[in-house]
């Protein structure tokens, strides 16, 4: 359904809103050239046939890969993260199906002082969960059963390895959902999601997956198992421990099972794509929409101009078209999620209203109300895509910050300032997205002719002093990883990272996990 503000007329979308045919998390079509980390080595064992026979008593020979018994492509998606930037070497690839076998790898690694990346479905953006080196990697994909589902309360426990379009589809089936969503959900477990403490789409209605998680189960460097997975809402005995893994990447234990939260699947969803003239216009229409639709606004996240057009490029030819007649400079979705679709429908009709009034000073200039399903993921589809089609268009910078909202896009703005000073803005693309609930910035610099350093130089660390100037965050929701260790200090203040410091080594004495990332 179309909303003209300055017609006000409602008419069928038609066939213009085509489903938009997008991978999510895969390599094809990357330009990227896979480079190790400049991190030296650290005095880490290597392993050795005794381990290796050792690790095979423990999980079956059939669980364990080494590059001398498996082609390389076949360890490719363990050793190189999706976007083909890092790539390790592991010496073995170990895949434990229980909390008890990856408490013996762990005693028995820490023990030889033999390093170890764990590893979900391996979706992260900042090489935070393969190899730098030759560290053995622990899959936790075989850990992926749902053990239990309250659904009174809508607490489940869940292995780490689980995939988490599985976890919400099962929950689907009980009338709960995960409170996450991601671009990756497809392929990210949610061990991993907890490990990173990933935002994503659901965090403006939902909060925070750490706020949501109540319990985990954790096994530390040494293979002692931490007990601490609660299935109450409510227990104030002491500290907080789970709180220590949730976001830790991986440096501080091992997530083994969760308990989470999960709220009512809403029985009405109603999505809208709005235009926008300006920056402020879109923050007016993020204030006007939390006034107007409150406690069912579920997401609000916007994307500009150039974001748009590299979605729409890459499905050129497939019938995929702007779903406005009119280019503007920016564009706003938002969701509703509730259960009464008539009061929800009334609201949103009131927040457009709203939206639409004002003559020329209008926060919205046009938009789209989503009339079925297939017409709401198609608008769905224009935003989740962005991320997948700047990365195919060549080699793609990624940038996760998070910053005062009035100052979200000045960062886009500026970066194409500095690229354009530089004489590289032909071939090196900005364009700025993400999730105004939060003030979750997305930067993403494409080079459509390849990796190009002084691109990179142009960059980094600018972007990060700049976000650290403007009192944000380096890092939003992707974590640190080994990309940003460096840059670090720029959002924690020495004490901070200290007591970090001291946490780490107090927990993992000989620093076997996960080495080389978070804390440089």
């Amino acid at each position: 359904i179309h909303y003209s503000r300055r017609s006000r007329a409602m008419r069928a979308l038609g066939s213009r809103l085509c489903a938009v045919s997008l991978r999510t998390g895969l390599r094809h079509g990357l330009r990227c050239v896979a480079s190790a980390s400049t991190a030296p080595r650290g005095s880490f064992a290597t392993l050795k046939p005794d381990d290796l026979q050792k690790l095979k008593q423990i999980l079956g020979p059939q669980n364990v890969m080494t590059p001398e018994e498996v082609e390389r492509e076949d360890l490719l998606r363990y050793n190189q993260d999706w976007m083909g930037k890092w790539e390790g070497r592991s010496a073995a690839v170990l895949k434990p199906a229980t909390t008890k076998e990856v408490s013996e790898i762990l005693a028995y690694a820490n023990g030889q002082n033999l390093a170890v990346v764990p590893q979900g479905g391996n979706t992260g953006l900042v090489g935070g969960s393969v190899p730098v080196h030759d560290e053995l990697v622990l899959s936790l994909l075989r850990m992926n059963h749902i053990e239990a589902l309250d659904t009174v309360s809508g607490i489940v426990t869940v292995q780490a390895g689980c995939v988490l379009e599985q976890l919400d589809q099962y929950l689907a089936q009980h009338g709960f959902m995960v409170p996450l969503d991601l671009g990756a959900k497809g392929t990210c477990t949610i061990g991993g999601n907890a490990a990173t403490n990933a935002g994503g789409l659901r965090y403006l209605r939902y909060g925070s997956l750490r706020g949501n998680i109540l319990g985990v189960e954790a096994v530390l460097a040494d293979g002692q198992v931490v007990d601490s997975l609660s299935a109450l809402r409510k227990d104030n005995t002491g500290y907080g421990l789970p709180q220590l893994f949730i976001g830790s990447e991986g440096t501080l234990g091992v997530i083994t099972k969760l308990t989470i939260l999960c709220p009512p699947r809403p029985k009405a969803v109603n999505i809208a794509f709005f235009a926008c003239s300006s920056f402020e216009h879109v923050q007016r229409t993020f204030a006007l929409a939390r006034q107007k639709l409150g406690e069912v606004l579920s997401a609000v996240e916007f994307c500009d101009r150039m974001a748009i057009d590299f979605v729409l490029k890459r499905e050129a030819g497939t019938g995929v078209r702007d779903p406005l007649e009119e280019k503007f400079p920016f564009y706003v979705l938002v969701e509703t999620s509730g259960s009464d679709g008539e009061h929800d429908q009334e609201k949103l009709h009131r927040f457009l209203e709203a939206a639409m009034s004002g003559d020329d000073d209008a926060a919205v200039q046009d938009g789209v109300v989503a009339a079925d399903e297939t017409q709401a993921r198609a608008i769905w589809r224009l935003r989740e895509g962005v991320s997948d089609a700047m990365t195919t268009a060549g080699y793609v910078y990624k940038y996760d910050v998070s910053l005062p909202l009035q100052r979200m896009y000045e960062l886009v703005e500026e970066t194409r300032v500095k690229l354009q000073a530089a004489g590289v803005e032909a071939t090196a693309k900005a364009a700025g997205y993400g999730h105004l609930g939060d003030a979750n910035l997305h930067l993403n610099v494409t080079s459509l002719s390849g990796r190009d350093d002084k691109v990179l130089d142009l960059l980094e660390p600018w972007i990060f002093e700049w976000v650290s100037k403007a009192k944000g965050s380096i890092s939003a929701e992707h974590g640190i990883g080994q990309c940003k260790p460096h840059y670090l200090h720029l959002s924690k203040a020495e004490s901070a990272m200290n007591l970090m410091k001291t946490m780490k080594a107090t927990m993992d004495p000989k620093g076997i996990l996960n080495p080389y990332k978070v804390l440089a």
